[in-house]
């Protein structure tokens, strides 16, 4: 995960400023005991991709169809960290996963090209074909004239 003093390095050219990032501490559930109920050691990090300053449109639009399914209705992509015990592995788990899908999604795909296949391939199949047909010809009973 790769920050600087104010903002989170998502990809080359892509950077969220941490202003942007609204970093909570929450206390965990689940086992643990007496620490896991005293402590909020669990964080979740909010980022707003509709409204971000970091993306032009063509990346938020991307964005926002590749992770569609984990935005919430104002656009809004959570992230909870809690397997750690301390609240600052947590912070750093949260904003490496965020960094990690954001990247992810940001990734235009290649566009596929069509190719032909090769003179000799289309030869060897046609021949494979020719030896497969003869194989089931002998097999075949003679026909009575």
């Amino acid at each position: 995960m790769s920050t600087n003093d104010d903002a989170l390095v998502v990809a080359p050219g892509v950077q969220i400023p941490l202003a942007e990032l609204q970093i909570t501490a929450i206390s965990g559930g689940g086992p643990g005991g007496q620490h896991v109920n005293k402590s909020a050691t669990r964080i979740a990090v909010q980022w707003n991709a509709r409204t971000s300053r970091a993306l032009r449109d063509e990346q938020r639009e991307r964005v926002l169809g590749k992770l569609a399914s984990r935005l919430d209705t104002d656009g809004a992509l959570r992230i909870v960290a809690g397997e750690f015990r301390s609240q600052q592995q947590n912070r750093r788990a949260a904003l490496e996963r965020l960094q990690q899908l954001i990247a992810r999604a940001l990734v235009v795909p290649r566009t596929r090209r069509a190719t032909k296949p090769t003179r000799g391939s289309v030869l060897d199949r046609l021949s494979e074909k020719k030896q497969r047909s003869a194989t089931k010809q002998q097999r075949r009973r003679p026909a009575d004239d």
